[in-house]
């Protein structure tokens, strides 16, 4: 049972890499990437709904649909970032989405005045992290 799994495993990935070339690995991500990627593209839908029917101006704090946008987007990698620090069967490299959730929350809470705090502050948070894995000998 386990090997007809692995098999058909096999054969997926080589359709992929068959059919799409590089870009074959990249679309095979998991669950928790694309559950990512659809939630982003929700919150972009919502945000263009909003400010095409007017709603948008019913809410002090939205200035900017691209704002409210990125600072959406970039909540929702932290969040994704946040369930594969939680969940070890979804843990990979989390310094990428650490970092490009900042960014994007940055950006939409306030321009680059708080880019650069916000890189320093997780640039500090992944070290301390990685320092923490039991995995690579960090404190068990």
């Amino acid at each position: 049972m386990v090997e007809h799994a692995m098999e058909e495993r096999d054969k997926e990935d080589q359709f992929w890499r068959d059919c799409c070339g590089w870009c074959g690995e990249w679309m095979r991500h998991d669950r928790l990437d694309t559950l990512g990627w659809g939630a982003i593209f929700l919150w972009a839908a919502f945000v263009l709904l909003a400010q095409s029917t007017g709603y948008a101006s019913n809410f002090a704090w939205w200035k900017d649909g691209w704002g409210v946008f990125l600072a959406g987007a970039g909540a929702i990698v932290l969040v994704e970032t946040t369930f594969r620090i939680l969940m070890p069967e979804y843990r990979k490299g989390i310094g990428f989405g650490l970092f490009f959730g900042s960014i994007l929350l940055g950006i939409g809470l306030g321009g680059w005045n708080l880019i650069l705090p916000l890189l320093l502050a997780v640039a500090g948070i992944s070290i301390f992290l990685k320092a923490m894995r039991t995995d690579r000998g960090g404190l068990s």
